[in-house]
This record gives C-alpha cells, structure tokens and sequence, in this order.
C-alpha cells in the first residue's frame, strides 16, 4: 500500500481496515477516543504511514453533532477541540477536514495547529449548504482564535 496519510472518519478503521475501536458504538454516538489513538498506531504499524488522522462525530441528533479530529504521527497524538454544532449540511464535511489537514500540513503548521485547522474548516463547512466549503483561511483562523462564540464579525 503506497499511502503517506490516511485520513478517515469515525466508521472507516472498521469498515474498511477491519481494526475496530472499542467501547465505541458509532451508530450511538459514543465514541472512546482514545481507542483511536490505538488504532492509529496499529494502522501506522502495520501499513507505514506517516500520518493517520480521523474526524470524531458524535451524533446526539439528525441535525446536532458535536466535531473533532484527531491527527496520529511521529508517535503522538494531537487532538483538536470539540465543536458543537447545528448542521446545515453534513456532505463535504470529511472533504472539508481533509482540505484543511493538507493545507496545514503544506503550510508547514505544527501538528496540533493542523489538526485544529482542519476541524475548524470542516465544521465551518457543515454550518453552510452545498456539498463544499467556502471559508477563507482567515475565516478557519478567526473560529480558532474565537472559539465560535457566535459574534458578528464585521
């Protein structure tokens, strides 16, 4: 397998890796995130990548989740924050995160800011219809600085 990064949601690992997290019920929304972590490092070791990294959702309705991600490498896990959020429009919302994971790693952020990109851009993209994200990098940053509070910014 010639793969540097895998990038993958919270089904994934199972579904097409076979290497199932425990303690976690994703059609529930309970997920044990440090199983994760162990999957990252089984998948890492098994298959060579350099970088794993997984959206984190936590379904508590059809229209409110709360969002993460994590990014697995070099040994280490780095794990965005939590967004809780109203959907507009979940599709694109992986797509999203992977964009915003490659910008990072391109931009040459460290791990920690990449993955908190990442997770900021694809929940950015999930408040907004069509199956793709609009938001500016800039915009991605202000989430991260502000936290979504929710206050206009002009």
């Amino acid at each position: 397998m010639e793969v540097d990064i895998l990038i993958g949601n919270e089904e994934d690992p199972e579904k097409l890796l076979g290497v199932k997290p425990q303690n976690t019920d994703v059609s529930r929304g309970q997920l044990d995130k440090a199983a994760y972590e162990e999957v990252a490092a089984v998948l890492t070791g098994r298959y060579s990548f350099k970088a794993v990294a997984f959206t984190l959702r936590q379904s508590l309705s059809a229209s409110d989740n709360i969002w993460s991600g994590m990014l697995y490498q070099d040994g280490q896990v780095f794990r965005s924050r939590e967004y809780a959020i109203h959907l507009v429009d979940r599709v694109g919302g992986g797509d999203a995160f992977s964009a915003g994971l490659l910008y990072g790693m391109i931009q040459g952020y460290d791990p920690q800011h990449t993955v908190d990109f990442a997770a900021a851009a694809s929940c950015l993209k999930q408040t907004m219809e069509q199956d793709f994200g609009l938001s500016y990098p800039e915009e991605v940053e202000a989430l991260l600085r502000d936290g979504g509070a929710g206050r206009i910014q002009r």
